[in-house]
Parts: structure tokens; sequence; C-alpha cells
């Protein structure tokens, strides 16, 4: 039996693929940790405990007492946020990463997923069809830290056998979760405000196009590469995961076609500058033949779920 601990439960991932494996695999089996208390859903589904991942010798302690034999660390800084305070973002993201690693090595805790991001590609890497093995030079605190982590999760599984696994996920857009300081935060934003105030003032521009993935695609396959066998994963590092690429032009357009008075205005911030550096779409088809890639939602079909579900929630 899986005993499966996730860090870092409580963000726009975490607390819906929590969710998404205690339906999987049993509520008791699944351990939520993070620095702060949870809701309802978490608290009342199965077991929650405070943990901070920059502690190493509670999470060792934590993962040998619960017998856990996969790890999902998902704390960060994400790259908004990031570039607000490098040096300490530099050091939560890495630190976490080299915590939990060990934690691995030193455990029974083989299999490790930890995600990585479009922001490990830079303004030098080709924008469009960005492929799997290309120039990586990122200029952005989160985007470094990412592809750091990526070399290192491909060492230790080479030097020490850890089962490291990693996608480098695109914008996600969920309405369970509020966003937490990305670059692609306006596609969550862009929902809640058409319906609150009917009108959305974009941090980007216009025709800025970005690969995006709606979370129920991102949570099933984030699963799916962990189910996988071992034998048919060509990459130690992260797979490439594309998703739908819209620009925020396009993304009203489709909200408008639901709700005509809805308005947009740009006034592009310091995030234009990060992602202007990021791919416009995403060449994911090593990831489709090794492990099943599978991507369910368009961005009409994202849009009409994300305005009615984020109705029911202001209500």
């Amino acid at each position: 039996m899986e005993r499966i601990l996730i860090i870092g439960s409580l963000g726009q991932i975490g607390s819906e693929l929590v969710m998404a494996l205690r339906k999987k695999y049993g509520n008791g089996n699944v351990f939520a940790t993070d620095i702060k208390n949870p809701g309802e859903e978490i608290r009342n589904s199965g077991p929650f405990q405070i943990l901070d991942v920059l502690d190493y010798k509670n999470l060792l302690h934590f993962i040998v007492r619960h017998h856990i034999t996969q790890i999902y660390n998902l704390a960060a800084v994400l790259s908004g946020n990031a570039e607000k305070i490098p040096l300490q973002a530099w050091e939560i993201n890495m630190k976490a990463l080299m915590n939990t690693l060990e934690a691995a090595r030193q455990s029974e805790a083989k299999k490790m997923f930890w995600p990585s991001s479009i922001a490990v590609f830079g303004p030098t890497t080709p924008r469009h069809n960005t492929p799997q093995l290309t120039i990586m030079e990122p200029n952005t605190v989160y985007g470094i830290s990412k592809l750091a982590g990526e070399r290192w999760g491909e060492y230790y599984t080479r030097r020490y056998d850890v089962d490291f696994r990693s996608v480098r996920y695109p914008g996600l857009i969920s309405y369970k979760t509020e966003p937490g300081g990305g670059t692609t935060d306006y596609a969550v934003e862009i929902f809640f405000d058409a319906i609150k105030k009917g009108s959305y003032e974009c941090f980007l521009s216009k025709n800025t196009a970005l690969p995006m993935m709606f979370m129920d695609d991102a949570i099933d396959n984030t699963i799916r590469l962990m189910e996988a066998d071992a034998s048919k994963l060509s990459l130690r590092s992260a797979y490439n995961m594309a998703g739908i690429s819209f620009t925020p032009n396009e993304l009203a357009e489709s909200i408008q076609k639901r709700l005509p008075e809805f308005n947009i205005s740009y006034q592009p911030d310091f995030r234009q500058t990060i992602a202007d550096s990021w791919p416009a779409s995403i060449d994911d088809h090593i990831a489709r033949h090794d492990w099943g890639l599978n991507t369910k939602f368009d961005i009409e079909k994202m849009v009409g779920l994300m305005l009615e579900k984020v109705k029911e929630k202001l209500k």
C-alpha cells in the first residue's frame, strides 16, 4: 500500500492533488502537510500536520514515522513573488528541494515528485513549439531555481537511485484556490473580476501568448506520470507539458462570448518582462510517448467551466 506525503498541500496544486490522491489511494494513506492550517475539506478528509520542509530533521522523522513511500514536494516561492525577494526565494526553493531529495535518499520514500516550470526557459530559447532539449538560460530567480532543481533531481536518480519525476508546468488555471504570485495568474484573476466587476485590468499585454493548462488536466497527468513504469521514462530531469496556448486577448474574447458586457484593459507590469522570456507554445511529444500525457480541455471548454464554477463560488 502506498503511503503518500504532500508537502505544500494548501497551494494551488496541492489543495486539489490531495483530494485526487485520497480518492485514489484512500484518505488515510495521503498525508497533507503545510506551514499553515488547512480548510475544512483537507482537514476533515484525512491526516494533516503542520510541517516545515526547511526543517530537515522533522521532515525525515515524519517520513520514517509514517512509513512514507512517495513524496510530492510542492513548496515554492513562485515567479512574480520571487523577483521581489530573490535571495530568500532562492534559499527557500532550493533548500526545500535538497531536504526532500536527501530525505528520500535516507528513507524508504524513494519515489518523489517535484514540479518544474516553463520558467526554466529564457529569452534565448526558441519561443514557438519549444523542444524538450534546447537552450535553457532563465533570467528569473524562479527559473534559475527550477533549472538547478531539474539537474539535482536527475543527479540523485543516477547517483543515489532516488526515483525523481517532474514536469515543466505551464500556467495553471483553477477556480478552487487563489493565485499565488505567478506570472500567469491573470488567467485565474480574470474570471473572478469578470463576474464581480464586469472588467479586468491585465498585467500582461494583450498579445502575450503563453502555455496554460486547466488544473484537472494538470492533476490527472501528474498522477499519470507518478504511476508510470519507471523503465519507460527516458527523462529524469523534467518533461515538457504543453496544455493550451493563448493570449490575454484570446481569453477575453472567449469570456465575452458568454459575458458580452465584459471589458478588459491592459497595464503591463514587471511580470511582462518575465512572460516575454518564456515560450509561447511547447512541444510535449516525449511525455505523450513515454507515459501517455493526455489533455481534455481546450480554451472554450475551460472558459465555460471556469465561469460556471467561479459564479458558484462567489455566491
